[in-house]
């Protein structure tokens, strides 16, 4: 399955209304929690609607060892794979990795992750038990400023402060 950053996959676009989405898939196979729903597709989709029962975010799954669809990008395979060989391969096609506590974000508006349900055995025979390579196990798909989870890393002060009020967060008056 080939997603769309920023917007989707083929099925499924960021703005579609619920109604429209089950028109399509079907009846949610598990309901989810709150906004969330998870669909039988291959590979699973989860979709994350707003308030409005609109869709706001697309999660798409490995199938891995069952055999099923995998996830790209631009030719790049994005899951079931060593997550460093995924950021290396988007990275020669000039995509630049944001890393975040259980993947990394990529600037057109997806990012990739694993929820450390896989080892590295799963997927290289020869790996020690102790081999600590994170394997993709999904991607996420939004508009860019949904993985914005900071503010650069090298931000000078004055960066920060203009990004700390955008994001809600005040400094303290002085006494």
């Amino acid at each position: 399955m080939e997603i769309i950053a920023g917007v989707g996959v083929q099925m499924v676009k960021i703005g579609d209304p619920r109604d429209e989405v089950e028109r399509r898939l079907g009846s949610p196979v598990h309901p989810g929690r709150g906004l969330r729903a998870v669909y039988e597709s291959d590979p699973m989709l989860v979709v994350s609607y707003g308030p409005d029962d609109l869709v706001e975010l697309v999660e798409v799954g490995y199938s891995g060892h069952h055999g099923g669809d995998e996830v790209f990008f631009s030719g790049v395979r994005l899951t079931y794979r060593f997550m460093d060989d995924v950021v290396a391969d988007l990275a020669a096609l000039g995509h630049h990795a944001t890393p975040f506590d259980i993947g990394f974000a990529f600037e057109p508006g997806f990012a990739i992750f694993s929820m450390s349900s896989l080892w590295a055995l799963d997927l290289d025979p020869d790996a020690g038990e102790d081999d600590d390579r994170r394997i993709v196990e999904g991607v996420s798909i939004a508009p860019r400023a949904y993985f914005d989870y900071g503010p650069p890393a090298d931000a000078t002060d004055e960066q920060l402060e203009e990004w700390l009020p955008e994001q809600g967060v005040f400094p303290p008056e002085p006494v």
